[in-house]
């Protein structure tokens, strides 16, 4: 064999060793894309209250749309178990304070070309393993919609997309440690 030929052998037997060397060495890199940052050992269940909704205007799908979606979420995304008691490890309540029209984008005849729908949500979040892991706080989401459409006839999607959105952050700021 040649000399350019040993440094070949050479090169891929070093990149070989060093490949068996990597996956033997038992690092590894691990990523979580959940954003759940719980640990298992301590917390074993939660309980998700009723949210009412207290806002002036009602619109009665909402609350059941909201409750579900945020069951969803914590069960899709953690390894909780739900459960309907208070002496829960986490225990999430709250109500649904904000639905409200208003509009965005005024025409020069001083029509609203664009509405908002805004949902606000209070959330209650009680750790009752950890002091001073509680959130009492409110999240607040929004959808605008064109003032060519109609409230009932866009109101479900608006409100699930709103829903989503209210989810996500609720479980950033508790759940999610972030």
């Amino acid at each position: 064999m040649n000399h350019k030929g040993r440094y070949i052998v050479h090169i891929a037997t070093t990149l070989l060793c060093s490949v068996v060397l990597l996956l033997c060495s038992g690092c590894r890199i691990s990523y979580k894309f959940n954003g759940s940052a719980l640990d298992y050992n301590l917390y074993k269940n939660i309980s998700i209250s009723d949210f009412p909704i207290r806002a002036a205007l009602v619109y009665p799908p909402l609350q059941q749309t909201f409750e579900n979606k945020l069951h969803d979420m914590i069960t899709r995304q953690t390894r909780l178990r739900v459960v309907d008691n208070t002496n829960s490890d986490l225990r999430i309540e709250g109500e649904i304070t904000g639905y409200a029209l208003s509009p965005q984008a005024v025409t020069e005849d001083a029509y609203a070309s664009q509405t908002r729908l805004t949902i606000t949500v209070r959330v209650k979040y009680i750790n009752n393993k950890e002091e001073g892991q509680d959130l009492d706080q409110s999240f607040s989401s929004y959808k605008d919609f064109s003032s060519s459409e109609l409230l009932t006839d866009v109101q479900d999607e608006l409100c699930n997309q709103i829903c989503d959105e209210l989810c996500d952050l609720i479980f950033n700021a508790t759940l999610g440690n972030w």
